[in-house]
C-alpha cells in the first residue's frame, strides 16, 4: 500500500468521535484530543519534521503521546525513547536509528552534549497545526526492549502493526464514558498498546508522571474516573497494597507483561468486584496474541486451534506466534531474524498443557538448574503466592557446592508483623504439597518489599 493510502494516526483519530470530550490527563493538567488533532506543540513541527527519523525522547507522557500523534505520517521513523534509558545508551540508540532530530520537553540532552541536526521543543501547549503538503510517510515507530548486554534492542514496528489486534469498529454510545488508565509508560509496547486503544476508541486516557508516587496516581485516577485500567501483574500488587486503592472503582482490569498466577487474579476480583477482568500475553517482538477473561490462570487449549489472524503453536514446549502484528526487523545490526522462516516468534515462554488448558511456567532464559533438574522461578511463586498470608514472591538460584544450586525465595507478606519461624515451615509445607520435591524452596527470606523495574516487572537476580 502506497504512503498516500495509508492512514495516519492522526488521521484515524480525526474519524472517530467527540474528540472535543476526550483528553489525555497528566499529572501537570489536561490537553484536549480535538486540540491535539487540530493543533501542534510547535507551528514548524510538521514541515521541518517531515521524512526525518526522530528521537522521542519527553519526560512527560502527555507531551509524547500529543507528539505520537503529531509525527505519525510525517516523520520516517520515530524513535520512542523511555524516560528512564540512561544516557550513556542515547549515542549508539540514535547512531543504529540514524536521527537526525530530536524532540524534547527538557534541557538535559544538550547539556551533556547528545544532539542532532534539529532539536525541537514539544509541550502542552498547542497552536494552530500548519498541515505540511509534503508527500506523506508509513513511519517506522521503533521500540526499545532490553538486550542481554544492557543495551537496547531497536524493534521496528508500524501503526498497521501495533493496532492489528485492536478492534477498530466505532464503539457505541454507552461506551462514550471510557476513561483509560495505565501503570505503564506508553513508550514501552504494553503501554502504547493502551495508549493506542484509547486514542482508537471513545477514550479519554490519564498518565502517570515520572518519579510520581503511587498513592499520587491512584488519586489522580479515581478524580478522573478511570474505568479501564493495565498494568503488569506486580503494577497490580503495589496497588493493592496501598491504602489508596479503593479511590479506584474500574469496569474493566487488565493485566499483561507478565504471568497473571491465580493469586493476583482471585486478589483483583475480590478488591473489585464490579470489573470485568483480563489477562492478556504480548511480546515487544511478537505483538497482541491473545486475551483471557474467564478469571482463571493460563489458557484454554483450543485458543491454539481457532485459526484467525493470529496463530499460535507450541514446539518444545515454547510458545510461538505468527501474526500481523510481528516486528519487522531490528535497526541495530542484530543478525538474528525476528522470526523463523515460517513467520513465527519463538516467545522463549515455556507452558505445559494440563487437563485441556496451558499453564504458563517460566521463561527459558530464566531456568534454575537443580542437580540437573529444570525448575521455572515463576512456577514456584505461583504456589508461594497462593498461601493466604502471601502477597508476592521472587524466587532465585542460590550457588550449591553439590547440586549446582538450590531453590531460595524472598517473599512480601500481606501482614508484614507475622515473620515467624512456624510461617516459614508453613510456606515450605504449603509448597511441598504443591511442587515436585526439588522445586520446593530450600529457604524463605521475608522481605519488606520487591523491587519492580520500570517496565513493570519483578527485577531478577541470583546470589
Amino acid at each position: 500500500m502506497s504512503p498516500s493510502h495509508v492512514k495516519s494516526l492522526r488521521d484515524r483519530l480525526a474519524g472517530g468521535s467527540n474528540c472535543q470530550e476526550r483528553y489525555l490527563y497528566g499529572a501537570a493538567g489536561r490537553v484536549c484530543l480535538a486540540d491535539v488533532q487540530a493543533r501542534t506543540s510547535a507551528s514548524s513541527w510538521l514541515s521541518n519534521l517531515s521524512g526525518r527519523s526522530v528521537l522521542l525522547a519527553t519526560r512527560d507522557q502527555v507531551a509524547a503521546a500529543a507528539a505520537l500523534i503529531e509525527l505519525d505520517g510525517v516523520a520516517r521513523r520515530i524513535i520512542l525513547c523511555p524516560a528512564d534509558l540512561p544516557y550513556e545508551h542515547f549515542p549508539s540508540v540514535m547512531a543504529s536509528a540514524e536521527v537526525d532530530a530530536i524532540v524534547s520537553d527538557h534541557d538535559e540532552l544538550k547539556r551533556r552534549g547528545i544532539g542532532a541536526e534539529l532539536h525541537v521543543t514539544a509541550d502542552v501547549t498547542r497552536v494552530p497545526a500548519q498541515h505540511s503538503s509534503s508527500e506523506p510517510h508509513t513511519t517506522e515507530w521503533v521500540i526499545l526492549t532490553s538486550g542481554t548486554t544492557g543495551t537496547p534492542k531497536l524493534l521496528i514496528h508500524n501503526l498497521s502493526g501495533l493496532t492489528a489486534a485492536i478492534k477498530t469498529e466505532t464503539n457505541s454510545a454507552t461506551d462514550a464514558d471510557i476513561v483509560w488508565g495505565t501503570f505503564y509508560d506508553i513508550r514501552r509496547y504494553g503501554g502504547l498498546q493502551i495508549f493506542l486503544r484509547a486514542m482508537l476508541g471513545n477514550g479519554s486516557l490519564v498518565l502517570s508522571s515520572a518519579d510520581e508516587p503511587l498513592a499520587d496516581f491512584l488519586v489522580r485516577l479515581g478524580t478522573h474516573g478511570v474505568t479501564h485500567l493495565s498494568g503488569t501483574p506486580s503494577h497490580w500488587r503495589r496497588a493493592l497494597m496501598s491504602p489508596l486503592a479503593h479511590e479506584i472503582r474500574p469496569r474493566y482490569v487488565r493485566l499483561s507483561g507478565e504471568i497473571a498466577d491465580q493469586a493476583i487474579l482471585d486478589s483483583l476480583r475480590s478488591f473489585y468486584p464490579q470489573a470485568r477482568m483480563g489477562h492478556a500475553y504480548a511480546s515487544t517482538e511478537a505483538g497482541v496474541a491473545f486475551e483471557v477473561t474467564d478469571g482463571l490462570e493460563g489458557f484454554p487449549a483450543n485458543i491454539l486451534s481457532t485459526g484467525g489472524p493470529i496463530e499460535l503453536k507450541v514446539e518444545d514446549g515454547s510458545l510461538r506466534i505468527r501474526s500481523a502484528g510481528v516486528a519487522s526487523g531490528y535497526l541495530n545490526g542484530e543478525s538474528s531474524s525476528v522470526a523463523d522462516a515460517e513467520g513465527f516468534v519463538d516467545t522463549g515462554d515455556i507452558v505445559q498443557l494440563q487437563g485441556g488448558r496451558y499453564y504458563f511456567l517460566g521463561r527459558k532464559s530464566g531456568v534454575i538448574n537443580v542437580g540437573g533438574l529444570k525448575v521455572h522461578p515463576e512456577e514456584v511463586e505461583a504456589a508461594i503466592n497462593r498461601h493466604p498470608k502471601v502477597r508476592a514472591s521472587l524466587v532465585r538460584a542460590r550457588k550449591n557446592p553439590i547440586t549446582g544450586s538450590i531453590v531460595v525465595a524472598d517473599v512480601l507478606l500481606k501482614d508484614g508483623t507475622d515473620q515467624d519461624t512456624a510461617l516459614r515451615q508453613e510456606i515450605v509445607q504449603f509448597c511441598q504439597e504443591r511442587l515436585a520435591r526439588h522445586k520446593v524452596p530450600t529457604a524463605i527470606q521475608f522481605v519488606p518489599n520487591l523491587n519492580v523495574s520500570p517496565t513493570g516487572k519483578l527485577i531478577r537476580h541470583n546470589a
